[in-house]
Protein backbone atom coordinates (compact mmCIF):
# COMPACT_ATOMS: atom_id res chain seq x y z
CA UNK A 1 0.00 0.00 0.00
CA UNK A 2 1.53 3.63 -1.19
CA UNK A 3 1.66 5.97 1.68
CA UNK A 4 3.25 8.87 0.70
CA UNK A 5 4.22 11.33 3.43
CA UNK A 6 1.50 14.81 4.18
CA UNK A 7 5.07 16.75 3.49
CA UNK A 8 4.90 15.41 -0.11
CA UNK A 9 1.57 15.29 -0.62
CA UNK A 10 1.20 18.89 0.09
CA UNK A 11 3.55 19.61 -2.35
CA UNK A 12 2.95 20.45 -6.23
CA UNK A 13 5.14 19.55 -8.87
CA UNK A 14 6.88 21.84 -10.97
CA UNK A 15 4.55 23.43 -13.54
CA UNK A 16 7.69 24.32 -15.86
CA UNK A 17 8.93 21.22 -15.68
CA UNK A 18 5.71 19.35 -16.93
CA UNK A 19 5.42 21.32 -19.67
CA UNK A 20 9.16 21.56 -20.48
CA UNK A 21 8.18 17.04 -20.35
CA UNK A 22 4.82 17.56 -22.21
CA UNK A 23 7.14 19.23 -25.21
CA UNK A 24 9.51 16.94 -25.45
CA UNK A 25 6.86 13.94 -25.55
CA UNK A 26 5.15 15.93 -28.62
CA UNK A 27 8.76 16.18 -30.44
CA UNK A 28 9.35 12.49 -29.42
CA UNK A 29 6.40 12.05 -31.85
CA UNK A 30 7.81 13.96 -34.44
CA UNK A 31 5.95 17.17 -33.69
CA UNK A 32 7.99 20.11 -34.44
CA UNK A 33 7.55 21.89 -31.23
CA UNK A 34 9.24 25.28 -29.67
CA UNK A 35 10.35 25.06 -26.64
CA UNK A 36 9.46 28.56 -24.49
CA UNK A 37 9.00 27.06 -21.27
CA UNK A 38 12.17 26.08 -20.07
CA UNK A 39 14.69 28.80 -18.25
CA UNK A 40 17.96 28.22 -19.45
CA UNK A 41 20.55 29.97 -21.35
CA UNK A 42 20.18 28.20 -24.90
CA UNK A 43 24.19 28.67 -25.23
CA UNK A 44 27.37 26.59 -24.32
CA UNK A 45 29.32 27.07 -21.37
CA UNK A 46 32.34 28.79 -22.20
CA UNK A 47 35.52 26.77 -23.16
CA UNK A 48 37.91 28.86 -20.58
CA UNK A 49 35.51 27.06 -18.05
CA UNK A 50 35.31 23.72 -19.29
CA UNK A 51 39.16 23.56 -19.64
CA UNK A 52 39.00 24.53 -16.02
CA UNK A 53 36.69 21.64 -15.13
CA UNK A 54 39.13 19.31 -17.44
CA UNK A 55 42.26 20.02 -15.76
CA UNK A 56 40.56 19.35 -13.01
CA UNK A 57 39.50 15.65 -13.67
CA UNK A 58 43.29 15.79 -14.95
CA UNK A 59 44.17 16.83 -11.11
CA UNK A 60 42.07 14.06 -9.99
CA UNK A 61 39.71 16.52 -7.61
CA UNK A 62 37.56 13.50 -7.75
CA UNK A 63 37.10 12.89 -4.08
CA UNK A 64 34.32 14.47 -1.45
CA UNK A 65 34.50 18.03 -0.98
CA UNK A 66 33.82 20.36 1.91
CA UNK A 67 30.72 20.48 2.48
CA UNK A 68 30.25 24.16 2.03
CA UNK A 69 32.53 24.20 -0.58
CA UNK A 70 36.28 24.33 -1.45
CA UNK A 71 37.91 27.12 0.15
CA UNK A 72 39.17 28.41 -3.64
CA UNK A 73 35.83 28.95 -4.89
CA UNK A 74 34.55 30.39 -1.62
CA UNK A 75 37.52 32.70 -1.75
CA UNK A 76 36.34 33.46 -5.45
CA UNK A 77 32.58 34.12 -4.55
CA UNK A 78 34.02 36.48 -1.85
CA UNK A 79 36.00 38.20 -4.23
CA UNK A 80 33.09 38.70 -6.79
CA UNK A 81 30.67 39.98 -4.31
CA UNK A 82 33.52 42.13 -3.14
CA UNK A 83 33.75 43.36 -6.67
CA UNK A 84 30.79 43.49 -8.43
CA UNK A 85 28.68 44.43 -5.65
CA UNK A 86 30.76 46.13 -3.20
CA UNK A 87 29.62 43.38 -0.39
CA UNK A 88 31.95 42.16 2.75
CA UNK A 89 32.00 38.97 3.19
CA UNK A 90 34.36 36.50 4.55
CA UNK A 91 34.67 32.90 3.49
CA UNK A 92 32.79 31.65 6.41
CA UNK A 93 29.95 33.12 5.32
CA UNK A 94 29.88 31.51 2.14
CA UNK A 95 28.02 28.08 1.57
CA UNK A 96 28.15 26.56 -2.25
CA UNK A 97 25.18 23.98 -2.58
CA UNK A 98 23.87 22.06 -5.66
CA UNK A 99 22.38 24.73 -7.36
CA UNK A 100 20.98 28.14 -6.15
CA UNK A 101 17.35 26.43 -5.83
CA UNK A 102 19.03 24.72 -2.75
CA UNK A 103 20.45 27.36 -1.63
CA UNK A 104 17.30 29.23 -0.92
CA UNK A 105 15.72 25.21 0.61
CA UNK A 106 18.57 25.19 2.98
CA UNK A 107 17.97 28.61 4.13
CA UNK A 108 14.02 28.17 4.63
CA UNK A 109 14.77 24.68 6.43
CA UNK A 110 17.02 26.22 8.36
CA UNK A 111 15.08 29.56 9.83
CA UNK A 112 11.62 28.75 9.42
CA UNK A 113 9.53 26.73 12.05
CA UNK A 114 5.83 25.36 11.67
CA UNK A 115 3.45 28.74 11.64
CA UNK A 116 6.08 30.87 10.38
CA UNK A 117 4.91 33.12 7.77
CA UNK A 118 7.26 33.84 4.51
CA UNK A 119 6.01 36.99 2.64
CA UNK A 120 6.21 35.96 -1.44
CA UNK A 121 5.96 38.66 -4.01
CA UNK A 122 3.83 37.34 -6.77
CA UNK A 123 4.21 36.75 -9.68
CA UNK A 124 7.23 34.58 -8.17
CA UNK A 125 9.14 31.66 -9.19
CA UNK A 126 7.27 28.40 -8.86
CA UNK A 127 9.62 26.62 -5.86
CA UNK A 128 9.18 29.47 -3.45
CA UNK A 129 5.98 28.39 -2.48
CA UNK A 130 6.32 25.10 -2.40
CA UNK A 131 9.58 25.17 -0.33
CA UNK A 132 7.62 27.18 2.39
CA UNK A 133 5.27 24.50 2.78
CA UNK A 134 8.34 21.93 2.97
CA UNK A 135 9.86 24.23 5.96
CA UNK A 136 6.25 24.29 7.17
CA UNK A 137 6.09 27.87 7.23
CA UNK A 138 2.93 30.12 5.86
CA UNK A 139 3.15 31.80 2.73
CA UNK A 140 1.31 35.21 2.59
CA UNK A 141 1.12 36.22 -0.78
CA UNK A 142 1.96 40.03 -2.08
CA UNK A 143 0.18 40.34 -5.59
CA UNK A 144 1.92 43.14 -7.98
CA UNK A 145 -0.03 43.77 -11.22
CA UNK A 146 2.13 44.29 -14.66
CA UNK A 147 0.65 48.20 -14.42
CA UNK A 148 3.31 48.38 -11.65
CA UNK A 149 5.57 45.98 -13.27
CA UNK A 150 4.90 43.10 -11.05
CA UNK A 151 7.31 45.01 -8.08
CA UNK A 152 5.71 45.57 -4.97
CA UNK A 153 5.51 48.97 -2.88
CA UNK A 154 6.74 49.36 0.48
CA UNK A 155 2.84 49.61 1.31
CA UNK A 156 2.00 46.26 0.25
CA UNK A 157 5.13 45.10 1.94
CA UNK A 158 4.16 46.91 5.40
CA UNK A 159 0.48 45.48 5.32
CA UNK A 160 1.87 42.10 4.74
CA UNK A 161 3.93 42.11 8.33
CA UNK A 162 2.28 40.42 11.19
CA UNK A 163 3.66 39.36 14.29
CA UNK A 164 4.83 35.70 12.73
CA UNK A 165 6.44 37.11 9.77
CA UNK A 166 9.80 35.66 9.54
CA UNK A 167 11.23 36.28 6.16
CA UNK A 168 10.69 37.99 2.78
CA UNK A 169 11.88 35.99 -0.52
CA UNK A 170 12.43 38.79 -2.78
CA UNK A 171 13.86 37.95 -7.17
CA UNK A 172 15.42 40.60 -8.81
CA UNK A 173 15.96 40.50 -11.51
CA UNK A 174 12.73 38.30 -11.64
CA UNK A 175 11.79 34.93 -12.77
CA UNK A 176 9.09 35.24 -14.32
CA UNK A 177 8.39 38.50 -15.18
CA UNK A 178 12.20 39.82 -15.30
CA UNK A 179 11.66 43.03 -13.54
CA UNK A 180 14.25 44.66 -11.46
CA UNK A 181 14.16 46.91 -8.66
CA UNK A 182 15.92 50.11 -8.74
CA UNK A 183 18.07 51.05 -5.92
CA UNK A 184 15.20 53.44 -5.11
CA UNK A 185 12.81 50.66 -5.00
CA UNK A 186 15.69 48.55 -2.97
CA UNK A 187 15.92 51.37 -0.17
CA UNK A 188 11.81 51.54 -0.17
CA UNK A 189 11.55 48.21 1.05
CA UNK A 190 14.74 48.06 3.19
CA UNK A 191 13.27 50.82 4.99
CA UNK A 192 10.18 48.84 5.92
CA UNK A 193 12.48 45.86 6.84
CA UNK A 194 14.58 48.20 9.28
CA UNK A 195 11.14 48.66 11.36
CA UNK A 196 10.78 44.65 12.09
CA UNK A 197 13.95 43.41 13.12
CA UNK A 198 13.03 39.38 13.13
CA UNK A 199 12.25 39.88 9.04
CA UNK A 200 15.18 37.72 7.33
CA UNK A 201 15.59 38.25 3.58
CA UNK A 202 16.14 35.99 1.04
CA UNK A 203 17.53 38.12 -1.91
CA UNK A 204 17.47 35.87 -4.96
CA UNK A 205 19.90 37.19 -7.82
CA UNK A 206 20.94 34.75 -9.65
CA UNK A 207 19.68 36.58 -12.79
CA UNK A 208 22.09 39.23 -11.70
CA UNK A 209 24.01 39.45 -14.97
CA UNK A 210 21.27 39.29 -17.21
CA UNK A 211 20.19 42.96 -16.84
CA UNK A 212 19.32 45.68 -19.02
CA UNK A 213 18.45 48.64 -16.61
CA UNK A 214 22.04 49.52 -15.98
CA UNK A 215 24.26 48.09 -12.46
CA UNK A 216 22.46 45.56 -10.70
CA UNK A 217 21.59 46.51 -7.31
CA UNK A 218 21.38 44.19 -4.09
CA UNK A 219 18.76 44.62 -1.19
CA UNK A 220 22.20 43.96 1.08
CA UNK A 221 23.81 47.07 -0.13
CA UNK A 222 21.87 48.52 2.86
CA UNK A 223 23.56 48.53 6.36
CA UNK A 224 20.91 48.87 8.93
CA UNK A 225 19.59 45.49 6.94
CA UNK A 226 22.71 43.91 6.24
CA UNK A 227 23.04 41.37 8.78
CA UNK A 228 19.54 39.66 8.00
CA UNK A 229 20.09 38.69 4.50
CA UNK A 230 20.89 35.88 2.43
CA UNK A 231 22.40 36.72 -0.94
CA UNK A 232 21.85 33.66 -2.87
CA UNK A 233 23.52 33.66 -6.31
CA UNK A 234 25.21 31.15 -9.32
CA UNK A 235 26.62 30.33 -12.30
CA UNK A 236 23.56 28.91 -13.69
CA UNK A 237 22.67 32.10 -15.32
CA UNK A 238 25.34 33.99 -15.93
CA UNK A 239 27.62 31.70 -17.28
CA UNK A 240 25.54 28.97 -18.81
CA UNK A 241 26.25 26.31 -16.48
CA UNK A 242 22.46 25.50 -15.47
CA UNK A 243 24.10 21.49 -15.79
CA UNK A 244 26.73 21.91 -13.63
CA UNK A 245 24.68 22.44 -10.49
CA UNK A 246 26.44 25.58 -8.52
CA UNK A 247 24.37 28.01 -6.19
CA UNK A 248 25.61 29.48 -3.24
CA UNK A 249 24.31 31.64 -0.43
CA UNK A 250 26.17 35.07 1.36
CA UNK A 251 24.74 35.37 5.02
CA UNK A 252 25.04 36.42 8.47
CA UNK A 253 27.74 33.40 10.09
CA UNK A 254 24.83 32.11 11.98
CA UNK A 255 22.49 31.18 9.26
CA UNK A 256 25.54 30.29 6.97
CA UNK A 257 26.63 27.16 9.93
CA UNK A 258 22.92 26.45 10.01
CA UNK A 259 22.88 25.84 6.62
CA UNK A 260 26.14 24.03 6.65
CA UNK A 261 24.83 21.56 9.31
CA UNK A 262 21.68 20.93 7.22
CA UNK A 263 23.54 20.26 4.23
CA UNK A 264 25.69 18.39 5.65
CA UNK A 265 22.88 15.52 6.44
CA UNK A 266 21.57 15.33 3.30
CA UNK A 267 23.98 16.18 0.01
CA UNK A 268 27.25 17.19 1.72
CA UNK A 269 29.22 19.04 -0.36
CA UNK A 270 28.65 19.46 -4.18
CA UNK A 271 29.89 18.26 -7.67
CA UNK A 272 34.24 18.47 -7.13
CA UNK A 273 34.50 19.46 -10.90
CA UNK A 274 31.79 22.04 -11.02
CA UNK A 275 33.39 24.08 -8.00
CA UNK A 276 36.57 24.51 -9.93
CA UNK A 277 34.80 25.18 -13.35
CA UNK A 278 33.27 27.76 -11.19
CA UNK A 279 36.28 29.12 -9.91
CA UNK A 280 37.17 29.98 -13.22
CA UNK A 281 34.14 31.65 -14.26
CA UNK A 282 33.72 33.93 -11.10
CA UNK A 283 37.61 34.41 -11.55
CA UNK A 284 38.24 34.86 -15.36
CA UNK A 285 37.69 37.12 -18.63
CA UNK A 286 33.72 38.23 -17.88
CA UNK A 287 33.49 38.83 -21.59
CA UNK A 288 31.24 36.35 -22.46
CA UNK A 289 28.60 37.29 -19.58
CA UNK A 290 28.48 40.50 -21.76
CA UNK A 291 28.13 38.84 -24.63
CA UNK A 292 25.29 36.63 -23.77
CA UNK A 293 23.59 40.11 -21.74
CA UNK A 294 23.43 42.04 -25.78
CA UNK A 295 22.05 38.83 -27.15
CA UNK A 296 19.33 38.60 -24.62
CA UNK A 297 18.64 42.21 -25.01
CA UNK A 298 18.28 42.08 -28.64
CA UNK A 299 15.79 38.89 -28.19
CA UNK A 300 13.75 41.00 -25.34
CA UNK A 301 13.41 43.62 -28.05
CA UNK A 302 12.09 40.81 -30.85
CA UNK A 303 9.76 39.14 -28.57
CA UNK A 304 8.35 42.27 -26.86
CA UNK A 305 7.45 43.79 -30.11
CA UNK A 306 6.19 40.51 -31.97
CA UNK A 307 4.19 39.97 -28.65
CA UNK A 308 2.85 43.43 -28.79
CA UNK A 309 0.79 42.88 -32.49
CA UNK A 310 -1.13 39.93 -30.79
CA UNK A 311 -4.69 41.56 -30.23
CA UNK A 312 -5.47 40.94 -26.81
CA UNK A 313 -2.22 40.27 -25.71
CA UNK A 314 -0.74 43.29 -22.86
CA UNK A 315 3.19 42.86 -22.23
CA UNK A 316 5.38 45.39 -20.31
CA UNK A 317 9.09 45.89 -20.88
CA UNK A 318 10.86 43.54 -18.76
CA UNK A 319 14.53 45.20 -17.50
CA UNK A 320 16.14 41.73 -16.93
CA UNK A 321 16.22 38.00 -16.93
CA UNK A 322 14.93 36.05 -19.94
CA UNK A 323 11.57 36.31 -19.66
CA UNK A 324 8.17 38.01 -20.87
CA UNK A 325 4.86 37.90 -18.60
CA UNK A 326 2.18 38.94 -20.65
CA UNK A 327 -1.77 39.34 -19.33
CA UNK A 328 -3.67 36.64 -21.94
CA UNK A 329 -6.80 36.78 -19.57
CA UNK A 330 -8.84 38.57 -22.52
CA UNK A 331 -8.77 34.86 -24.39
CA UNK A 332 -10.75 33.20 -21.11
CA UNK A 333 -13.78 31.70 -22.24
CA UNK A 334 -13.54 31.69 -25.66
CA UNK A 335 -12.96 28.04 -28.17
CA UNK A 336 -11.51 26.83 -30.66
CA UNK A 337 -10.46 23.17 -32.05
CA UNK A 338 -12.97 21.76 -29.79
CA UNK A 339 -11.34 23.65 -26.64
CA UNK A 340 -12.71 25.80 -24.01
CA UNK A 341 -9.68 28.26 -22.79
CA UNK A 342 -10.69 28.63 -18.92
CA UNK A 343 -7.72 29.75 -17.55
CA UNK A 344 -3.77 30.25 -18.12
CA UNK A 345 -3.02 26.61 -17.74
CA UNK A 346 -5.67 25.69 -20.24
CA UNK A 347 -4.33 28.06 -22.71
CA UNK A 348 -0.76 26.95 -22.48
CA UNK A 349 -2.06 23.71 -23.10
CA UNK A 350 -3.91 24.74 -25.99
CA UNK A 351 -0.83 26.67 -27.65
CA UNK A 352 1.10 23.57 -26.70
CA UNK A 353 -1.08 21.59 -28.65
CA UNK A 354 -2.71 23.20 -31.37
CA UNK A 355 0.48 26.35 -32.08
CA UNK A 356 2.78 23.43 -30.28
CA UNK A 357 4.55 25.97 -28.90
CA UNK A 358 5.60 25.24 -25.07
CA UNK A 359 4.37 27.92 -22.30
CA UNK A 360 3.83 28.19 -18.79
CA UNK A 361 0.67 28.99 -17.59
CA UNK A 362 1.00 32.22 -15.08
CA UNK A 363 -0.77 30.18 -12.32
CA UNK A 364 1.57 28.41 -11.53
CA UNK A 365 3.38 31.56 -10.29
CA UNK A 366 0.57 33.35 -8.74
CA UNK A 367 -0.93 35.02 -11.39
CA UNK A 368 -3.38 33.51 -13.22
CA UNK A 369 -3.80 36.01 -16.12
CA UNK A 370 -0.38 35.91 -17.38
CA UNK A 371 1.81 32.80 -19.49
CA UNK A 372 5.49 32.76 -19.25
CA UNK A 373 7.50 33.11 -22.64
CA UNK A 374 11.10 32.25 -22.42
CA UNK A 375 13.34 33.96 -25.30
CA UNK A 376 15.97 32.42 -23.71
CA UNK A 377 16.36 30.54 -27.58
CA UNK A 378 17.14 32.08 -31.11
CA UNK A 379 16.05 35.00 -32.86
CA UNK A 380 14.61 32.84 -35.51
CA UNK A 381 12.46 30.66 -33.12
CA UNK A 382 11.18 33.44 -31.31
CA UNK A 383 10.00 34.62 -34.55
CA UNK A 384 8.72 31.43 -35.72
CA UNK A 385 7.02 30.88 -32.32
CA UNK A 386 5.29 33.93 -31.89
CA UNK A 387 3.77 33.53 -34.97
CA UNK A 388 2.81 30.79 -34.18
CA UNK A 389 1.16 32.02 -31.12
CA UNK A 390 -0.69 34.86 -32.86
CA UNK A 391 -2.60 32.30 -35.63
CA UNK A 392 -3.18 29.92 -32.58
CA UNK A 393 -4.83 32.69 -30.20
CA UNK A 394 -6.56 34.35 -33.78
CA UNK A 395 -8.90 31.10 -33.97
CA UNK A 396 -10.22 31.32 -30.12
CA UNK A 397 -14.23 32.87 -30.78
Amino acid sequence: MEQLSARLQALSPSETLAMSQKSNELKAQGIDVINLSVGEPDFNTPDHIKTSAREAIDNNFSFYSPVSGYPDLRKAIVNKLKRENNLDYTAGQIVVSNGAKQSVCNVLLSVISKGDEVIVPAPYWVSYVEMVKLAEGTNVVVTASIEQDFKITPAQLEAAVTPKTKALILCSPSNPTGSVYSKEELKGLADIIAKYPKIIVISDEIYEHINYAGKHESIAQFPEIKERIVVVNGVSKAYAMTGWRIGFIAAPLWIAEACNKLQGQYTSGPCSISQKASVAAFDGNQTCVEEMCKAFLRRRDLIVGLCREIPGMKVNVPDGAFYVFPQVSSYYGKSAEGRKIEDSVSLAMYLLKVGHVATVGGAAFGAPECIRLSYATSDENIIEAVRRIKEALGLLK
